[in-house]
């Protein structure tokens, strides 16, 4: 763990979303200097966000539901920028709340919204602007 230096965070309560997710995003990310971490409970995200606040690890994006138990992807986009005001958010939903993702970007607090279902290249089209000078993008 010791070259890992970036994170990007997923969060979504369908573990297939997160599966799916994986698979798309190890094909275009350096894991050997990016941890990719995922959840289905989005509290369980807020505590990985902070240890790896902790360990001195850069969480450069999270990527995230809306609609999910417990608290919806607007109520973690907020929690986690109280937190970290430049964190990269990006909404990847099929039943989001249009009015909350509205505000999230008039607030400056979402970076971009996609619908599910969603293809590879439109996640690296949203992604890759936000990771790109951090060089941990493969040249695949």
């Amino acid at each position: 763990m010791e070259d890992i230096k970036f994170a990007i965070i997923c969060v979504d309560d369908d573990p297939n979303i997160l599966q799916m997710l994986n698979f798309q995003l190890e094909k275009h990310i350096d894991t050997q200097i990016t941890l990719l971490e995922y959840f289905t409970n989005p509290n369980e995200s807020i505590s990985s966000f902070n240890e790896l606040i902790e360990l001195n690890i850069h969480t450069l994006l999270l990527i995230v539901d809306f609609q999910m138990p417990e608290m919806n992807g607007a109520q973690l986009i907020r929690e986690l920028k109280k937190i970290k005001p430049d964190l990269n958010c990006v909404m990847l939903s099929g039943q989001a709340n249009t009015i909350q993702v509205n505000e999230l970007k008039t607030n400056n607090l979402l970076h971009s919204f996609i619908n599910k279902p969603w293809s590879d290249e439109k996640l690296l089209e949203v992604i890759s602007p936000i990771l790109s000078e951090f060089s941990i993008l493969c040249k695949k």
